[in-house]
């Protein structure tokens, strides 16, 4: 990423936490009007957990992922609280304007100060259930979720045929070797027919993650283990991922297509094609998605499966004729209520759907991003065995 990218990003970052670090502070521990020391205390590890957020993005670009990783397990889970604080605290503060709309404020200021304090209570333990909740979910096993695809042109001979979808695991501070490790030998253990990975595997170089990422190269799978990049992997020198995981054993599908499980003349199987992440257009490297490139030439009657990390590709899937898309991306909103807005940048969210004759199926994610937290979003090792029909 260039320094004028990250800047940027900087300045958001720096903008936005300290906005709503000052929404908190002011609603839950001046209007709560807190008594000392536990207003100077409550005020002082705001603003250090505001500082330390920006910090530690600082961090996880520059610094060695031994160091990046102590703040990073701070500054994250805090992330994931600050979120369910704000949400909460908005919720009340709506319906306080509403309650107040009606029945009119506390006419006294004490009873002001009562309810202030009643309502910063309330909101923190609310936030703090959830927050429980959503670090017991995202640092919990990850479930194997079995989905049954039916395809009309998958040939008789393959029905049954399985694919484990890996995807979004964001290896980087706080997801390391230790959850690989583990995330290969319950792949293997389903012996599957045929293991994708549909990006975003990492959150840092070659360098940084070489070790962390190296069990990959034990991942088993009759028809071969492929890869497509995703955003993240363009904001960690996705040149560089793109070499090493070849060297790693895993094949790499860059606006191509390969012929899975038939003869070699390309008879009885199907076709697997994979195509780069929406955002490399962006990046000057000569990578950017181009579905059609990856379709051209094949023979129409032949089952094409793509794999896309943005469900968004799935548009110029169906106009290509594709049978079923695996996508990831959304990661199902991960916190919610954040699924309730993935409409407005992605077609489809989580699950299996049916897009003008293709089917999508767009996984939840295996890691995480940011917090290590999942709720109502619970990641997942998908197996999808697919049906002749």
């Amino acid at each position: 990423m260039s320094v004028t990218r990250i800047l940027v990003a900087l300045s958001i970052i720096v903008t936005l936490t300290g906005g709503l670090h000052y929404y908190l502070w002011s609603r839950l521990v001046r209007d709560a009007a807190l008594p000392q020391p536990w207003f100077r205390i409550a005020t002082g590890a705001l603003i250090a957990l505001a500082l330390i957020m920006p910090a530690t993005m600082i961090a996880v670009r520059f610094l060695p992922r031994s160091v990046a990783s102590i703040p990073a397990w701070i500054a994250f889970p805090w992330m994931g609280i600050m979120f369910f604080l704000v949400v909460s605290l908005a919720a009340f503060d709506l319906a306080r304007v509403v309650g107040n709309a009606f029945a009119g404020p506390p006419a006294d200021a004490e009873r002001r100060q009562v309810v202030a304090r009643v309502f910063a209570g309330l909101v923190t333990a609310v936030a703090g259930s959830l927050s429980v909740a959503a670090l017991t979910s995202g640092l919990g096993p990850v479930a194997i979720k079995k989905v049954r695809v039916p395809l009309a042109r998958l040939p008789k001979a393959l029905d049954g045929f399985r694919i484990v979808q890996l995807t979004d695991i964001h290896v980087g501070p706080t997801i390391g070797k230790a959850f690989i490790d583990d995330l290969v030998a319950r792949t293997n253990a389903l012996t599957p027919d045929l293991i994708v990975i549909t990006g975003d595997l990492v959150d840092g170089s070659v360098h940084e993650l070489r070790e962390h990422v190296a069990p990959l190269a034990n991942l088993r799978a009759k028809h071969g283990v492929f890869f497509v990049t995703g955003n993240h992997e363009y904001y960690s020198d996705a040149v560089a991922w793109v070499a090493h995981l070849g060297s790693l054993g895993i094949r790499v599908l860059r606006n191509e297509r390969v012929a899975v499980a038939g003869s070699r003349d390309g008879d009885g199987g199907f076709d697997l094609a994979g195509v780069d992440d929406a955002t490399a257009h962006g990046f000057g490297i000569g990578h950017g998605t181009d579905v059609a490139a990856a379709a051209a030439g094949r023979d129409p009657a032949r089952l094409l499966v793509l794999l896309a990390h943005q469900p968004k590709a799935v548009f110029e899937a169906a106009k290509a004729g594709v049978d079923l898309q695996l996508s990831g991306h959304t990661h199902g909103g991960q916190l919610w209520p954040f699924g309730y807005f993935v409409p407005l940048q992605q077609p489809y969210n989580a699950g299996l759907f049916d897009h003008e004759g293709t089917k999508i199926y767009v996984s939840r994610g295996t890691g995480y991003w940011g917090p290590p937290m999942r709720l109502g979003a619970p990641a997942e090792i998908t197996e999808l065995s697919l049906v002749a029909v």
